[in-house]
């Protein structure tokens, strides 16, 4: 199972809050749901996240049996 937790915590190290996450990311509030209940999105959302949050795909999920 692909997890989200590790998105939560790299927005509250670099001060992004979840309105703050849509406007820059140009994700919906749908998308924002879908990743606080660790369901699927799609590869570009992840990669705008990344942008976004200048950071890396370990830093925002993570693999958990």
């Amino acid at each position: 199972m692909i997890v989200f937790d590790k998105l939560w915590e790299t927005m509250k190290k670099k001060g992004f809050s979840t309105y703050k996450l849509r406007e820059n990311c140009g994700i919906d509030s749908k998308t924002v749901r879908r990743l606080k209940a660790n369901e699927n999105i799609e590869t570009k959302t992840i990669d705008k996240i990344c942008t976004a949050l200048d950071c890396d795909i370990e830093d925002i999920m993570e693999y958990k049996k």
